[in-house]
């Protein structure tokens, strides 16, 4: 079987989607899937630096489409329509069995018009919930009004394919919430083998100047609004009443940077915050997930939370928030302290874990073990017979045509 996948993001740019797409992409080709990946090509950005592989250009299978930058966000580009569109029209629709849209932007509209000519299925991931998003992104609009525009974007992307997938259930029932009607399948991204390899916390405390025994409260992932870092600062100001030496780690980068540096200055914690920025994924980033005393998370918009896997997987303790799609991940037995969005609960979840290494080294113990439990590949053989069943009755379809 043959994949289009065809995306508005993928690495060199480091987010929970590029992840999603290349642990998918290696697993299924040992279930007999082969995947061809279009995404936007990156040229001058922090990300493609700090990524160490340029522009991204060279990887086997993914075609790049030249792309514009994104006003407001440095770090994203756009594909340009007609260099996709030229790009599309020159692949063979004959080849593939499928298209499969990770993104709601320009590759939905691309992705839809290519399995449309070439007469084959079309499924969609739902990685992003639009509503929250829009929100963020485009204040001035009243809240009721971007939360209808968001539902019925969504429901209009929804009907234009013939099946979706939902990384957690919660996800699943918001779209139905929605009045969504397409089908809907349940397949989480899950960690791949390498996430498992041990970072070197010591390595990452060494390079950043920080003391071997300071206490690290960590952040990783995507620097957005939408992840509600903000309120992490906050409780972190609670938590230094405590534990005055420790430090917050935040590693990533996005369009809410330099709002979070206003914050922290205004906040008078410039000495207790290190901005850590892109770290390659396959060394620094796992050394910083392994650096960390606790790891927190305060998102309310994730479809899944992979991130929360990720750092379970390095035995980082973490305390988190539970909504949405990291419910799905913050059971019970999972090794972590879920907490409410409120400050003072946030934070004295955060001291109690500082305050005792035993309970970091229970907590670090059975986030390894629950986190190992979300294997990859079995989500990617999940995926496979999901796109078996579409591509063979959509077949069923055009033959009774």
């Amino acid at each position: 079987m043959r994949v289009l996948f065809i995306s508005d993001v993928y690495f060199p740019r480091v987010n929970g989607v590029s992840s999603s797409i290349r642990t998918f992409r290696e697993d299924l080709a040992n279930c007999a899937v082969e995947t061809q990946l279009v995404a936007p090509l990156y040229l001058g950005t922090d990300a493609a630096a700090a990524d160490g592989s340029g522009d991204g250009a060279d990887e086997p299978g993914v075609l790049r489409v030249p792309a514009a930058r994104v006003p407001g966000d440095p770090e994203d580009r756009r594909m340009r329509w007609r260099a996709l569109r030229r790009t599309l029209e020159e692949l063979p629709g004959g080849e593939f069995d499928l298209v499969h849209i990770q993104t709601p932007f320009v590759a939905h509209y691309a992705g839809v018009r290519f399995a449309r000519r070439a007469n084959i299925a079309c499924v969609a991931t739902y990685h992003t919930f639009f509503e929250e998003y829009l929100h963020h992104y485009v204040p001035l609009l009243p809240y009721g009004v971007s939360r209808f525009l968001a539902r019925t974007f969504t429901r209009s992307q929804c009907e234009a394919v013939h099946a979706l997938i939902a990384p957690s259930e919660p996800m699943r029932a918001v779209l139905n919430a929605y009045g969504v009607d397409t089908p809907i399948h349940v397949v989480p991204t899950g960690l791949a083998a390498d996430r498992f390899r041990a970072g070197n916390g010591a390595a990452f405390r060494a390079q950043a100047g920080i003391a071997a025994q300071r206490p690290l409260v960590t952040y990783i992932g995507r620097v957005a609004h939408e992840k509600n870092i903000g309120f992490l600062l906050q409780v972190f100001r609670e938590v230094l009443s405590s534990v005055p030496q420790a430090l917050l780690v935040i590693a990533g980068e996005g369009p809410a940077r330099e709002s979070l540096r206003e914050q922290v200055a205004a906040l008078g914690l410039e000495r207790q915050v290190h901005f850590a920025g892109y770290l390659a994924r396959d060394s620094a980033l796992l050394d910083c997930y392994a650096a960390a005393d606790v790891f927190v998370f305060a998102s309310r918009t994730e479809t899944q939370g992979l991130v929360l896997l990720e750092a379970m997987a390095q035995g980082a303790p973490v305390v988190s928030t539970a909504e949405l799609g990291t419910r799905s991940i913050l059971v019970p037995a999972s090794g972590a302290l879920v907490v409410p969005e409120e400050r003072d609960a946030f934070a004295a979840a955060v001291v109690r874990v500082l305050g005792d290494a035993r309970l970091r080294e229970r907590m670090a113990a059975r986030g390894r073990a629950y986190a190992r439990s979300w294997s990859s590949a079995a989500m990617a053989q999940r995926l496979a017979d999901i796109y078996h069943d579409i591509a063979r009755t959509r077949r069923a379809v055009r033959a009774a045509c």
